[in-house]
């Protein structure tokens, strides 16, 4: 089957989140599950610039009257799999982040950028590429919603048999528009509708993929739940109770090519499940690296987030001042609200000996964060499936996390039974507050003043594996389900 991943975001080319390393690593694991995958992704310069074995497939009629558009196929650094990107030098040739300017406010026609994203997905379901047409448009996250609808109207107007899949990466980040923006989308009129991509006055890119696909995807089983309550459901739970039965939780996989020590040159030194000794000398040049104390005695927790509420990092400032006096030390690799920003830059101003903070997302530093991390910090108010949890087991950083959406379904806690069983793999606290973050923060304090306990769970965690085949597996699974029942 031939299926076409819609992405805003491709690691290693273009990153500000997770969605970029799901991007970059799923078409390769339904290669190897026998579908037949390419990419669609936007003319972003770094994406632009990476192409090879450029030719052009076709011009793309835009909804509006300046501008222009045109498919590009070709090949991208890193993928098997043929790539075609959307070049609309007017849209997409711009600084800062795929979303917002260097100043990080949002560019005002991202209706228009991403509904044309859409649209040229729409338009190679219906054929535009005469050598390739995707069976299903698997559509990932509120930029790429648009594609759903679309290929729904497609198939209305019989130009397409096309099947679409759409993955919710994080439902709080809904693409929202003002309704005077619909008539650039390039829809039918009859879309504008509550049952449609009508939002309470406004547009909705991510309702037009929870209410146009022919099925829905999360990347956690947990999340898949928690989205049809009030409290998770950001206004969409109704919609997406209506819609269960085309709702899949999917967890995400790693990628081991790039997040394993056993063979990962970003760090000071290599090492495995098998023979961890190796990490002592990570976590002693991340804290040569930080300006930190060297003292193996330390432990060392880290942080390697987008520095927002979610996140649930005011949690850890409360828990700060517990952390240090324990004889902890934290190193914090991010960016975001400026609020953490400021407090963060802080604690490490008067604590320079154990807590570094460092700006923005350094690809590079965060695989040794992980490395010379014993802990991994994870605690967020919700989560939908998490990748640095994941990173953290396989780097034997242990992760203390929230018990919420993906990090509920893939980190063990260490209580009495999983300890004796060989199960435990980290830390777990369930009420989101500062008193149970702090107790956790205490157990894991109290499981690393047991070195040969602190190793077996260690050992464990390492151990763990969440590869992309399995997800592959049951995304293929759900590509014949719509493809063939």
């Amino acid at each position: 089957m031939r299926v076409l991943q819609v992405s805003a975001e491709l690691f290693p080319l273009l990153k500000t989140g997770g969605l970029a390393d799901v991007a970059g690593a799923l078409p390769a694991a339904l290669a190897a599950a026998g579908a037949e995958p390419r990419l669609l992704v936007p003319g972003f310069p770094a994406i632009h610039d990476a192409l090879t074995q450029e030719c052009a497939v076709a011009p793309v009629a835009l909804p509006w009257s300046e501008g222009r558009a045109a498919l590009l196929r070709g090949r991208l650094p890193g993928f098997e799999q043929l790539v075609y990107v959307l070049d609309a030098p007017g849209l997409f040739d711009r600084p800062g982040n795929p979303y917002a300017d260097d100043g990080g406010v949002a560019y005002a026609d991202n209706h228009r950028r991403f509904a044309l994203l859409g649209l040229a997905a729409a338009r190679l379901a219906e054929g535009l590429d005469a050598s390739w047409r995707p069976d299903i448009v698997h559509a990932h996250d509120w930029h790429a919603g648009l594609a759903c609808a679309h290929v729904a109207a497609s198939r209305a107007r019989r130009r397409s048999e096309a099947k679409a899949v759409f993955t919710v990466h994080n439902l709080a980040y809904q693409g929202l528009f003002p309704a005077g923006h619909f008539g650039e989308l390039g829809l039918p009129a009859s879309h504008y509708a509550m049952e449609g991509v009508e939002f309470y006055g406004q547009v909705s890119f991510m309702k037009a993929g929870l209410h146009f696909a022919d099925a829905i995807t999360t990347v956690s089983p947990t999340y898949a739940r928690e989205i049809q309550t009030p409290e998770q459901g950001c206004g969409l739970d109704g919609l997406l109770r209506h819609r269960a039965d085309a709702l899949h939780g999917i967890l995400n996989g790693v990628d081991y090519r790039v997040w394993s020590p056993v063979d990962d040159a970003a760090i000071a030194a290599r090492y495995s499940a098998d023979d961890a000794s190796a990490k002592a000398a990570c976590k002693t040049a991340l804290q040569r690296e930080c300006g930190l104390a060297v003292t193996p005695e330390a432990p060392l927790f880290g942080i390697v987030s987008r520095l927002t509420e979610q996140k649930g990092l005011p949690l850890v400032l409360e828990a700060l001042d517990e952390l240090l006096a324990g004889g902890g030390q934290l190193v914090v690799l991010g960016a975001g609200d400026a609020r953490l920003e400021a407090e963060f830059a802080a604690a490490a101003a008067r604590h320079p000996a154990q807590v570094a903070r460092r700006v923005g997302m350094d690809e590079g530093l965060a695989h040794r964060i992980l490395a010379g991390s014993d802990v991994v910090l994870v605690p967020s108010r919700f989560e939908p499936c998490g990748l640095t949890q994941l990173y953290g087991l396989s780097y034997g950083a242990l992760p203390l996390v929230h018990r919420v959406g993906g990090l509920a379904d893939t980190v063990v806690d260490t209580t009495l039974e999983d300890l004796a069983a060989g199960t435990a793999t980290g830390f777990v606290f369930d009420a989101f507050t500062a008193d149970a973050c702090r107790r956790a923060l205490r157990r894991a304090f109290a499981l690393w003043r047991r070195p040969e306990d602190w190793a077996r769970v260690r050992e464990a965690a390492m151990r763990q594996r969440f590869g992309w085949d399995i997800a592959a597996a049951r995304y293929v699974d759900l590509y014949g389900d719509l493809l063939y029942r």
